[in-house]
């Protein structure tokens, strides 16, 4: 099967089909991830080839096929994607291949039969190993009483430039787009490695910012390797689903370790206090597993359960919708932490108002946009839309924080008073008054009986644990 959208006119013309269609049209044609130079061999009664979304006077499908010529006669299907015809007939299991035939139409050249007899199949006989065989240039879907047995080939294309050629409408733009943001991510990176460099010199560079570094130079590892798989995939047609596939898990990666960020910010983490209790560690820690491997659960799903005949979202899954409830409530757990740390020192509002104004939208962002793209942006212009929309919230969270973070004279929000050197193993607490270089609460480092585990979010002292407290003035 094919689908393609509402009734447009087909016009075969051989050796390949060409169609001019009033809009954009969408149709099924290949097995697994759609690839747009689809081949294979089938022996069924019934076979689903591949889907494809076709621009109006520049879609083209250029195909051949080959059967043996006793298996004739065989047919070619295509199917709009109106819903009294693929979705009439795609996964319906109580009817057979003539009940899914007689959904077309044939007087809009739905159907091709391949055979020497209809004009437009291109077909011919010719000798093959085992008898003779038809070999013809036209194509789409089948069906056959006796079974099928079909060797195929088809390029499908929309136009001929490298940006369109072999890309389905609805991932038109999304290589630009990539390109745009890795080139403005590797801007960002650069800058934070800047920034960290000016607070390494100060003793400033503390393990959040060091997690913002990560977060960034992951987002731009996996944009490369994004744009690698489309850049290739414009070139032949196929791409390389490896690249893809690592692509997406540094992108989650990436995700993660800003969200841990967030979080351990949210509770002050090397802003008020140099660890987090030994409770709190426990529940981060059953958090972020609990978030990382829902993660993978998505897309495990998305590679091994997505049907290729229909067009799914990400998100559009049992795990898709559990990481949106994770994002709510890792929401309210943020906001929660930082009403906590506004309430025990409220002399760094400056930095944590606009800190959770900011981040209070970009955690309804996410889940919200998965929301949207699951039921409100047309299949047909889906991929390319969220894609803009991931990379944009990516985009604004990582340029909020470098502003809110820049070692700026200049700049009033800014965190990190405390130097690593001023950090000291004894109890230390917070110094008393409003100073923005008051000292970390709860910095002890020894002697709660948490053990090691509890130590994950510790901002460790930079000498031995020998070394004396130093005086947070100094």
């Amino acid at each position: 099967p094919i689908y393609i959208g509402t009734p447009p006119q087909i016009t075969p013309d051989p050796p390949f089909l060409w169609r001019p269609l009033p809009k954009l049209h969408r149709t099924p044609i290949s097995m697994g991830t759609p690839p747009q130079i689809p081949s294979g061999c089938h022996r069924n009664d019934w076979v689903f080839l591949t889907r494809f979304c076709f621009l109006s006077d520049f879609g083209r499908l250029d195909f051949h096929f080959r059967y043996p010529e006793a298996k004739c006669c065989q047919n070619i299907l295509l199917y709009f994607d109106d819903p009294s015809q693929w979705p009439a007939v795609y996964r319906r299991g109580g009817k057979d291949c003539l009940a899914k035939e007689s959904v077309i139409r044939p007087e809009n050249n739905q159907v091709i039969n391949l055979t020497t007899q209809y004009a437009w199949s291109g077909c011919q006989v010719l000798p093959g190993v085992s008898g003779r065989v038809l070999s013809c240039s036209s194509g789409r879907s089948f069906r056959s009483g006796g079974g099928l047995e079909l060797e195929y080939e088809m390029v499908l294309t929309n136009g001929d430039s490298f940006w369109t050629r072999h890309f389905s409408a609805d991932e038109f733009g999304i290589l630009e787009t990539d390109i745009t943001f890795l080139l403005i991510f590797i801007l960002i990176f650069l800058l934070s490695c800047y920034c960290g460099y000016q607070l390494k010199g100060r003793q400033l560079l503390h393990t959040t910012y060091k997690m913002f570094m990560a977060a960034a130079g992951l987002e731009v590892l996996s944009l490369l390797l994004s744009c690698a798989y489309w850049g290739q995939y414009g070139c032949d047609g196929v791409g390389h689903g490896p690249l893809k596939l690592l692509g997406k898990l540094l992108f989650s990666i990436s995700f993660l370790i800003f969200l841990l960020m967030l979080i351990l910010l949210g509770k002050g983490f090397s802003v008020t206090r140099g660890r987090i209790s030994a409770g709190g560690s426990v529940r981060l820690s059953v958090y972020m597993t609990l978030y990382s491997l829902t993660h993978v659960a998505l897309l495990t799903y998305e590679a091994q359960f997505f049907d290729p005949g229909q067009v799914l979202y990400t998100y559009e899954s049992p795990a898709g919708y559990g990481l949106i409830a994770l994002q709510f409530g890792a929401f309210g757990w943020f906001c929660a932490a930082v009403g906590a740390t506004l309430s025990a020192v409220p002399e760094r509002r400056r930095f944590y108002l606009p800190f959770l104004a900011a981040y209070a939208f970009w955690f309804l962002a996410v889940p919200v946009s998965a929301l949207v793209a699951n039921f409100g942006i047309p299949k047909w212009a889906r991929e390319k839309i969220v894609n803009g929309i991931q990379l944009g919230t990516h985009l604004y969270a990582h340029g909020v924080f470098l502003l809110l973070t820049r070692p700026s004279a200049a700049n009033k929000n800014f965190p990190f008073h405390v130097r690593r050197a001023q950090i000291g193993p004894g109890g230390g607490g917070a110094a008393p008054g409003p100073s923005p270089t008051r000292g970390y609460r709860n910095v002890s480092f020894v002697g709660d009986g948490g053990g090691a585990f509890t130590e994950l979010f510790v901002i460790p002292p930079p000498g031995s644990s020998s070394s004396p407290p130093r005086d947070p003035s100094r």
